[in-house]
Formats: C-alpha cells, sequence, structure tokens
C-alpha cells in the first residue's frame, strides 16, 4: 500500500468522539475486550450473525427469575460515553449490587474472564452514575459449572479501566483496516462471526499451509431456494408464511425462516409485505426475464462504508488487479484442461485423436504463460496504471483463446449423432441459436445470481471488478467471481444431464432464430443446477467438506481476504 494511501486510511475519522456520534455499548466493550476483531465487525461494520450459542444466552436471560427486589435497568451516560442494560440489580445489606449472568463457564472455576469482568465494571460505573450511590461488589453467575464470581468495585480504578476501552473503542472505529485475528484459537471455535471472520484460513495462509484447518465455517446452507417460474403466479405474506398463489386457483404455503431467497422468472408478481419480510430476514429476492437475463435483486447483508472503501482502494491498484486476473484466468484455464483430459480418457487406453492432443497442448501453453506472469509479479511495483491495463489485457486474451479451444472441444465429449436436437457447434448468445447454447446462457444466468449475492451478502460492491471491464448489462465482480465456478458448477452437470439424454424438444420455445427454454425446460434446468450446488467436495487447498453453495460464499470471502487479512486463497479451488 503506498503512504498516500495510507495516509487517506488514516485520515478517514479522527480518534475523538464527537457529541453527534453515539455512545458506545456495554456489550460492544465485552467484545472489544474479547476480542478486537469481533469488537469491530460488529460493531464499525454493524455484521451481527445470531447462532446457536447467542440464542441459548438469550434464552438463559428471559429465564432469570427477577423477583420482587431484582430488576433490569437500561441506563447511558454522556461523561462515562457509554449506554447498556444490566440484566440484574439488587440489594444486598443496604448496598445496591451488580449481577450478569452467563451461560458457560469461569475462568478456571475461580475467576471472571477479562470481557466480562471488563462488562460488570461499566455497568456498576452506570448504576452508581444513575442512583449516586457507590457501587462496591458486582456478582457473575456462571451456569455451566455453577459459579458465582465477585468483583470488587473501585470507583476510581474502574472507570480509569471503562475509559481506556472506550477510548480504543473509537480509535478502532476511526480505522479503515480490520484489527488482526486474535490470538488464541479456542476464542475463535466459540465466535458467532468465525464464519465471516474466517480466522482459521487467514492462519492458514500465514503459516503457508503448515497447518490443518479447523473448518469454522458452515458446510452448507440449509435454507431453501426456491425459483417461480409459471407465468401469472403471485406471492404473498400471512404471518410468517409465503404464500404462492399459483394460476390454476390453488395455492401453495411455505415456512419464511427455511427460505434462504426466491427467485422470480417472468412475470410473477411478489407483495409489498414479502419484500419487507425478506429484507428483515436476511432473505433474498431475485428477478430473471422470461427468457432467463438477471434483472436485478435485493438482498439484504453487510455493506459498511468500510468494506467499500477498502475493496475501492484495492482495486484501483492496477497491481492488485493484475495479480489477481492472472490467478483467476489461471484457476479457469487449469480446470478446463483437467476437465477436458479427464472426459477424453479413454478407457481402452487408445490415443487421442491429433487435433485433441493439439488442443489441449495449446491449453497448456496457455496455462504455461499465465504462470509465468507470477514469477515475482506479486513483490513488483506497477510502473504506472497503463502498465497494469496491458497485462490484463495480456490475461483476457489467453483466457479467451483457452476458452474458445475448450467450447471447440466440447462436441468430443457430449455423446450426440450429428443433426441431433443438442448437437453443439460453437458458443452463440444474445441471444441463443440453438437448444445447448440456450441451456448454457440460462444456466450461467442462475449461476449469476448467485455470484451477485454472494458478493452483497459479503459486503463488497459488485460494481467495482478487476478483470471483467465495466459494462451496464453485468456487474464486472460477479462476472470475475462467475469464471471460477461456470465449469464447476453448470458446464459438468448440464453435459452429464445431456449425455443421459435428459431433455427433449419439447423442453424449447424457439422465436425466430432465437431459442428459449419454456417453462417445463427451465424447472428441469433449476432443478439440474440447484442439485449440483447441493453437493459436497473437499476443497483442495484448505482440505475441509462444503457444498458448492457454500463455496460460491467463501470465495467471495477469501477474494476481500486479498486486501482485508491474509491474502493468497482467493482462485485456488482446482478440480481433483
Amino acid at each position: 500500500m503506498t503512504d498516500q494511501t495510507e495516509d487517506t486510511f488514516q485520515s478517514f475519522h479522527h480518534a475523538e468522539k464527537t457529541t453527534d456520534e453515539p455512545l458506545i455499548r456495554v456489550m460492544a466493550l465485552h467484545a472489544l475486550a474479547y476480542c478486537e476483531r469481533l469488537y469491530y465487525l460488529e460493531e464499525v461494520e454493524e455484521i451481527r450473525v445470531a447462532d446457536a450459542n447467542v440464542y441459548s444466552g438469550r434464552r438463559l436471560h428471559d429465564k432469570i427469575d427477577k423477583g420482587p427486589d431484582i430488576y433490569s435497568l437500561e441506563l447511558a451516560s454522556e461523561r462515562l460515553g457509554i449506554r447498556g442494560k444490566i440484566d440484574c440489580v439488587k440489594r444486598r445489606s443496604g448496598e445496591l449490587l451488580v449481577s450478569e449472568h452467563k451461560k458457560g463457564k469461569s475462568n478456571k472455576g475461580e475467576e471472571a474472564w477479562p470481557s466480562d469482568r471488563l462488562q460488570v465494571l461499566a455497568y456498576a460505573l452506570l448504576l452508581g452514575e444513575h442512583t449516586g450511590e457507590k457501587i462496591s461488589e458486582a456478582h457473575i453467575r456462571y451456569h455451566a459449572d455453577n459459579r458465582t464470581i465477585k468483583i470488587r468495585v473501585s470507583p476510581e480504578e474502574a472507570e480509569k479501566e471503562v475509559e481506556a476501552a472506550v477510548q480504543r473503542a473509537w480509535q478502532l472505529r476511526s480505522a479503515l483496516q480490520r484489527p488482526p485475528v486474535t490470538a488464541s484459537e479456542y476464542q475463535c471455535r466459540t465466535c458467532s462471526l468465525a464464519p465471516v471472520c474466517l480466522p482459521e484460513e487467514e492462519r492458514f495462509s500465514e503459516e503457508q499451509g503448515d497447518r490443518k484447518v479447523q473448518r469454522l465455517f458452515p458446510q452448507d446452507d440449509e435454507r431453501r431456494v426456491i425459483h417461480l417460474v409459471e407465468q401469472g403466479t403471485s406471492i404473498r405474506k400471512d404471518g410468517e408464511q409465503f404464500v404462492i398463489y399459483l394460476t390454476d386457483g390453488t395455492k401453495k404455503q411455505l415456512p419464511g425462516r427455511q427460505i434462504g431467497s426466491l427467485v422470480l422468472h417472468g412475470n410473477v408478481q411478489i407483495s409489498t409485505q414479502c419484500i419487507h419480510f425478506c429484507a428483515a430476514n436476511n432473505i433474498g429476492v431475485h428477478w430473471l426475464s422470461f427468457g432467463g437475463h438477471y434483472v436485478g435483486g435485493l438482498q439484504p447483508g453487510a455493506g459498511g462504508v468500510q468494506r467499500r472503501v477498502r475493496q475501492y482502494h484495492a482495486l484501483s491498484d492496477a497491481g492488485m488487479c493484475r495479480e489477481l486476473s492472472r490467478r483467476l484466468a489461471l484457476a479457469k484455464v487449469e480446470n478446463q484442461l483437467r476437465y477436458i483430459l479427464r472426459a477424453t480418457r479413454n478407457k481402452n487406453e487408445e490415443e487421442r485423436d491429433a487435433e485433441t492432443e493439439l488442443a489441449i497442448e495449446q491449453l497448456r501453453s496457455c496455462i504455461k504463460t499465465l504462470s509465468s506472469l507470477g514469477d515475482g509479479a506479486a513483490e513488483k511495483e506497477t510502473e504506472n496504471e497503463e502498465t497494469g491495463k496491458d497485462v490484463i489485457d495480456f490475461v483476457r486474451g489467453h483466457e479467451g483463446i483457452a476458452g474458445r479451444i475448450y467450447f471447440s472441444l466440447l462436441p468430443r465429449i457430449l455423446k450426440l449423432a450429428e443433426g441431433d436436437l443438442l448437437a453443439f457447434d460453437g458458443r452463440n448468445r444474445r441471444p441463443p441459436r440453438d437448444p445447448f447454447n440456450a441451456l448454457l446462457s440460462f444456466g450461467y444466468a442462475l449461476l449469476y445470481k448467485d455470484c451477485v449475492a454472494a458478493l452483497q451478502a459479503v459486503g463488497l460492491d459488485p460494481s467495482f471488478g478487476f478483470m471483467h471491464t465495466p459494462r451496464s448489462a453485468a456487474y464486472p465482480l460477479a462476472l470475475d467471481l462467475m469464471d471460477l465456478f461456470r465449469l464447476i458448477l453448470w458446464d459438468i452437470p448440464l453435459i452429464g444431464s445431456v449425455n443421459r439424454r435428459q431433455w427433449s424438444k419439447d423442453d424449447f420455445a424457439v422465436t425466430g432464430k432465437q431459442v428459449w427454454l419454456n417453462s417445463d425446460g427451465r424447472r428441469k434446468a433449476i432443478s439440474v443446477y440447484e442439485s449440483r450446488k447441493q453437493e459436497k467436495w473437499k476443497h483442495p487447498v484448505l482440505n475441509y467438506s462444503l457444498s458448492y453453495a457454500r463455496t460460491i460464499e467463501l470465495e467471495a470471502r477469501l477474494l476481500e481476504k486479498e486486501w482485508s487479512g491474509q491474502a493468497g486463497l482467493f482462485a485456488a479451488l482446482r478440480l481433483r
């Protein structure tokens, strides 16, 4: 990063608290003492994930019997710069006492954890200022090991400790870069934001792969993706359920909490109440045209200014874009070669024909050229912006050559007779002019939708990419991410379905020279694609298993790591 960029990062905000800025939550100080990265993600980038542990803690607090002489208080202090809700306030021997409940275990059965201690000290200061009484003691009840830890409160010492934490909190609020991952791996294992932070992956990259990654990233998303393809269908909300009204007068109810996203194809109506519910519950809504073109979508998720500014700084750097483009193109071409070698392997050990061998050698040549660009490329400073653009154009050129070679070899993989309905004789689109290209285009539209959703969920701006040029028809960064998955998520399952004779002429509609999938064809294609997304595979570098659906989001998060964490893991996935 240049000195000028560093200065820009440092001057984004000043570290002094101003009167119009909100008070720091006491629970935010608890997160700060636990892990500064956790505090930054929750309070600065406003990313919060309620996992099973979080819900379990909430249920515990709901069950606490306050009693007639025990009550909770929500307090704030401009002087201290904090606000919070105290679990329990009670009076013992004439003195007020702060009591906090935790579902976990105490520290070795003898002490409070530092983050819990800071929390009750802050509550004690708030209570003392509110009542005018001196608070000399606080209790922390750890329910897992049935321990109550008593904390002696010295107002002067407590105020110094809380004030230092508040100052650190405001310093982090003024920063654009995330703090480093905590040194404690145990803390990461129990953190609800581990799937966002990816601490184990960052340690793995930092230590050059000399460790086994403990997978904290969920291997699958159990929520369903619902595609509505029948024209004239409408969807409304009833309580926490979606009600789908079909054109034949029947209706179907779906539990809203089990839905991950809604995909509306063509003339499908959705009510405002449904959209509000989806926005509030992190349910994506995506609109595709009747022909399969991606129109737009609603994808709630983290998108704080810090993440966007980091992305813009990083992808404005020609050297960064050059290296990411090279690695992306290399991954795409290597996967194409591996698939071609696997698909053209003859079980009778007969040699491939000369034309196929020549094409394979051309793919190997492209890979060798792209690999050679990485010899020290990441360490060299880009001489000027135009130099970086020239290299990216060179990478695009070789990626395009490899793509033409790959598509020229597909007829040798497809088990079709000449003149077959799905015979393939080269890529064509906008619009597709034969059934196979119609299938390719429709599947790529579904993949594009998922890539846009993954980028938005991660908090990246899909408009700002590194290899694809900006154009109004599609988001460049979504197209970049797509290149990792075109072959894996659509080409391979599509070719398999064609060779199994799953398609017929009844799945297509022809308008002049244009060929489209009709409603039945779209349903069939969606089934092939969504089934593929649910398949599990083992990441070849991180060496843990997850579904292809989760892999899209993982790669988006690893991309962000290139400029906000430990770089080097993006675009490392390969076909085995």
